[in-house]
């Protein structure tokens, strides 16, 4: 039987995940999940596989803000407002615009990441609709089999959260089942598929430590998952009925794609 073995949010782009034992799953994805981005001073996501250090950026979601905490400097309470400056902004999926979080979050932001950054928010309700990418969805199965690849060049395996997923499965037999679930229910909510997830260089950063670690996994991927626009690994899956999942649920395919080769 297959089940949810790991939850992860991830409330800052590009920064560190929350573990969750349950969430709620909305048309947007996992609530919380990247309401809040790091941008530079031309407005522009600041990205980790750029800026390794952001990996070590933790943070906790209050009911009225969100904590900010890291290796070497003090927590910061930010107070998340909702009626803040608004910024022209480039982040994805974003409708162009984001609410500044304050300079004492600029402030703390930057002196960790070495580079002028500015803390902002997603505005509230602009994702109404169905995100085709709303939710990253991996296997343990996949995991092991890229592992046992990486191995066999006797180079060291990686864990999980270099893919930085929200959902992790555990009892899929086969390694990559996640590209062949066309629908599938988790908990009371209903997902399908979206795309493969094309990996980028975010994937050598060692998440603990905020360092890049390469050339691993994207070398032993590209010998096995190569796309035309990239190396894959896990499926983006669309919301199809709202509701809440946590560790320990059942996971069932209720229907799946077309045959796929999930060994190449």
């Amino acid at each position: 039987m297959a089940i949810v073995s790991g939850l992860v949010c991830y409330p800052i782009k590009g920064c560190a995940g929350v573990v969750l034992e349950r969430g709620e799953v909305t048309l947007a994805g996992l609530t919380h999940d990247r309401t809040f981005a790091i941008v530079n001073r031309s407005g522009v996501n600041v990205w980790q596989g750029a800026v390794p250090r952001m990996a070590t950026v933790r943070s906790r979601v209050l009911d009225a803000g969100i904590v900010l905490s890291a290796p070497g400097m003090d927590d910061l309470v930010v107070d998340a407002t909702a009626s803040g400056r608004i910024l022209a902004v480039e982040v994805e999926k974003w409708p162009g615009t984001g609410i500044d979080q304050g300079d004492e979050a600029a402030e703390w932001l930057s002196e960790l990441l070495d580079v002028p950054v500015r803390l902002v928010r997603e505005p509230p309700g602009a994702r109404t609709g169905t995100d085709p990418t709303a939710l990253l969805i991996t296997s343990q199965s996949s995991l092991d089999g890229l592992n046992a690849r990486i191995l066999a060049r006797d180079a060291a395996p990686v864990p999980m959260n270099r893919f930085r997923p929200n959902v992790i499965v555990t009892g899929w037999a086969e390694a990559h089942t996640e590209d062949q679930v066309a629908r599938m229910t988790v908990g009371t909510a209903e997902f399908g598929f979206g795309e493969l997830a094309i990996r980028c260089a975010i994937t050598m950063n060692d998440q603990l430590a905020g360092v890049r670690s390469g050339p691993e996994p994207l070398r032993t991927l590209a010998d096995y998952r190569r796309e035309p626009n990239g190396v894959t690994f896990g499926m983006k899956a669309t919301v199809h009925t709202p509701g809440h999942i946590a560790v320990g649920d059942q996971v069932t395919i209720t229907e799946r794609r077309s045959t796929i080769d999930s060994s190449r």
